[in-house]
């Protein structure tokens, strides 16, 4: 089964999403899944540095008192912490992520699914329980190079613009199928999933997949033989 979702590391559902989605898929016991993360920046225009905190901030982008963005960013990291998270939404840096996209990119690169999944996770968590800056070069630096990636790649990937093609690729997708806020999940290229979904209702739609590309495989089958005969499809 392939999964691919659009996110960005500055988005808290998308966090609380993904999460969601892996515990779905232990739940069930699934083995044979690929899961692919595409870039989406929630603000390409965002600064490379913090321009205050997030609760200001929210208070301004959506016309709230100070009082209702707190409440609101806790409710929030409330969310996160119910999904088992170190989730700290309140003291998070907002900077921009462009960097941390390419990075990905460079993971990804690599073809080792397991790399690129500990690289993910750990720029989350950066974010949301650490509270660093993801445009800062020197944390992504440590974090891949933590996570067991090449320092002088990663150097010479930061240094440059490489890799910056394949996240803005990615984010012309997104506007080709309409997305337009993240999470944005396609499991098994036949469901549609805007947003994060409780763990409950992502095992649902991942048995309804499962079983459609079982039936799928079974109307497929064609003629063979094997030692108890011949079976004609």
């Amino acid at each position: 089964m392939k999964i691919t979702y659009w996110s960005d590391y500055a988005c808290p559902y998308c966090y609380i999403g993904e999460t969601h989605l892996k515990k779905a898929i232990d739940n069930l016991g699934l083995k044979d899944v690929e899961i692919e993360m595409k870039a989406f920046e929630l603000d390409p225009s965002a600064s490379r540095t913090v321009q205050g905190p997030t609760v200001d901030r929210f208070a301004v982008k959506y016309g709230l008192t100070k009082a209702q963005a707190q409440d609101r960013v806790d409710g929030i990291s409330q969310m996160g912490r119910e999904a088992g998270l170190d989730f700290r939404y309140a003291e998070t840096q907002y900077t921009n992520t462009f960097d941390a996209h390419r990075l990905t990119k460079l993971a990804q690169a690599k073809g080792d699914s397991e790399l690129t999944d500990r690289l993910i996770d750990r720029l989350y968590k950066a974010y949301f329980t650490d509270s660093l800056e993801l445009a800062d070069h020197d944390v992504l630096k440590k974090i891949a190079i933590e996570e067991g990636m090449d320092e002088q790649e990663v150097t010479k990937v930061l240094d440059s613009d490489k890799y910056a093609d394949e996240v803005r690729l990615d984010e012309r997708e997104s506007q080709r199928y309409g997305i337009h806020a993240v999470p944005y999940f396609i499991i098994g290229n036949r469901i549609a999933i805007p947003g994060a979904m409780p763990v409950k209702q992502m095992e649902s739609v991942l048995t309804e997949v499962m079983e459609a590309e079982a039936k799928e495989a079974v109307s497929m089958q064609g003629m063979s033989c094997g030692p108890d005969g011949c079976h004609i499809g």
